[in-house]
């Protein structure tokens, strides 16, 4: 996306392809803008086996197969075969083949206007699974079946004849044509590999911290909800906060690195400002009663949570910004997926200097627990915090906004950030709110206080700490205040609200903990705390 001369090529194994997510992600083809964007190359690898199993696709027809892939709108091209050399030119061939196809369809639609939706070539490779490795071993088939999977050979200080045959495979590529005596790789080999930004490590869409340009952001301050006196305005906060992404879009229009991803839920989310900006991008079919679908829109929508985390993911690692809005329950779909982009953070900030940082992986949830309204149990699961903060501390924030004001504080922030997952949870519903833009900045930038408006402590120790984070559980505790006013006007309460959840950790634990001090100053060290949370009790 939004990266015209880029070919990604991606290698897909015939096991994989049997996966929810990688089903869908054919369809981002749908997505895909040839006038504005540049293009992905499919390669369907079929060596016919999974781990102990043959995979779907290498056992359907090759017309139905064909078929399969027509329908979902490529051209596939076809490269079989078993003879090394025979096959190397057959995909050279097939190579310039595909790429010219692709340069001639994003021609047609930048100099002849043509934006309907092309059928983007694919190549559909088979070979043998485990090709030019032991063509048996122990007197079973091993080349072209599913034993070539992993370790076709073990045991190796135990077997005489295993060794013997690793020493075959081996020399089978003929090493002494490849290294001179000392084991060096030959100079005119040697200068066949690919130079500067032509190497793979070095392509500056691999470290997509080079191209990374700061996000010209408006100033929040001035989409501030004014609030007199606390708990006497209603809002929807998440309507506050799109009404600043719009104008977050409008500023980076030009520069062409903001996306807005989303499972359909833009609107019902309560973010359809951005409409007014951008639209959803959309290259397949259209309909005169279709609701804001172009063919540039910079809000991607489709109903595959998956598919839209593997987006924005690649749109950050390749230098760009973005935000992924998902109702709260349904967030646990990308676990795995978001646990493998925490370990990508966390290797890559720590451990490889030379990879330069990227913006942070933003999520909103909203629809949350606490406000399903028609919807129920169903929609009911706050438990992403939970799977969220067991990952390093460096590289997790999570986010609990109690009304719109500091949900803006927070957006900014993480739209400043690098290196970063950010968790933003706010619902979406109308609310009472609690804070002015001023006190909203000063409450964000501690991440956790006493609310001393809500407090009748002043001139002393409390008697209880009622503590929240959360916007509805803000309201329970503030509620509760009020009724124990009225029933027990002598009790002295102190309330506490965390809007940065890891304020609670202790310091050494993360990076926005508290000291034992400041936890003591705030919580006391000998007063009952009642703690309304957001999410699950056990954290």
């Amino acid at each position: 996306f939004d990266n015209p001369d880029l070919i990604a090529t991606c290698v897909v194994g015939d096991g994989e392809a049997e996966t929810g997510p990688l089903a869908t992600a054919w369809h981002s083809n749908k997505f895909l803008n040839p006038a504005n964007d540049g293009a992905v190359l499919p390669i369907l690898h079929l060596n016919g086996y999974k781990i102990a199993n043959p995979t779907v696709l290498a056992r359907i027809s090759h017309e139905e197969l064909e078929s399969l892939f027509i329908g979902y709108g490529y051209q596939p091209y076809f490269v079989e075969g078993a003879d090394p050399a025979t096959m190397h030119q057959l995909m050279a061939e097939t190579l310039d083949t595909v790429i010219a196809q692709i340069k001639a369809i994003q021609h047609n639609a930048r100099k002849n206007s043509v934006v309907d939706r092309p059928s983007w070539p694919m190549i559909i490779l088979r070979t043998p699974k485990g090709w030019t490795g032991p063509k048996e071993v122990d007197g079973k088939k091993t080349e072209g079946s599913w034993r070539s999977h992993q370790v076709p050979l073990a045991g190796l200080a135990e077997s005489p004849a295993h060794l013997k045959l690793l020493e075959e495979w081996l020399l089978s590529y003929r090493p002494e044509q490849l290294f001179d005596a000392n084991g060096t790789l030959l100079t005119e080999l040697a200068a066949l590999a690919p130079r500067g930004e032509r190497r793979m490590g070095a392509n500056p869409h691999a470290n997509g911290g080079l191209l990374l340009r700061d996000l010209k952001l408006p100033d929040y301050r001035q989409y501030a909800l004014d609030v007199a006196q606390p708990g006497r305005v209603l809002g929807e906060s998440t309507r506050i906060m799109g009404a600043y992404l719009r104008d977050v879009m409008k500023a980076n229009m030009a520069a062409r690195n903001f996306r807005v991803m989303g499972p359909d839920e833009t609107q019902s989310n309560r973010l359809g400002s951005l409409f007014e900006v951008t639209d959803r991008a959309w290259v397949a079919e259209r309909l005169p009663d279709d609701d804001h679908l172009a063919a540039d829109g910079r809000v991607m929508e489709i109903l595959s949570e998956h598919t839209c985390q593997g987006w924005l993911e690649g749109y950050l690692l390749t230098g760009r910004h973005g935000l992924f809005s998902c109702y709260e329950a349904f967030i646990h779909i990308i676990d795995s997926m978001f646990n493998q982009h925490a370990k990508w953070l966390k290797v890559t900030s720590k451990e490889i200097p030379w990879r330069r940082p990227i913006a942070s992986l933003n999520y909103l949830l909203t629809s949350h627990v606490w406000r399903q309204d028609h919807n129920g149990f169903s929609h009911q699961d706050p438990g992403f915090i939970d799977h969220v903060v067991n990952k390093k501390a460096d590289v997790i924030r999570v986010y609990l906004p109690p009304d719109a004001n500091t949900l803006l504080c927070v957006t900014d922030c993480c739209l400043r950030s690098r290196n970063l997952v950010n968790v933003i949870v706010a619902g979406k519903q109308p609310q009472l709110q609690w804070l002015d833009m001023d006190a909203a900045m000063k409450h964000c930038t501690a991440g956790i206080g006493i609310w001393q408006w809500a407090s009748n402590d002043r001139d002393g120790e409390p008697d209880v700490v009622m503590a929240c984070a959360g916007d509805v559980p803000t309201l329970e505790i503030l509620a509760a205040v009020d009724l124990l006013r009225q029933h027990v006007p002598e009790l002295k309460i102190r309330v506490i609200n965390a809007v940065d959840l890891m304020t609670l950790q202790h310091q050494e634990e993360h990076p926005h903990g508290l000291s034992n001090k400041d936890f003591d100053t705030l919580f006391t060290t000998d007063k009952p705390i009642i703690f309304a949370y957001h999410g699950y009790p056990w954290l």
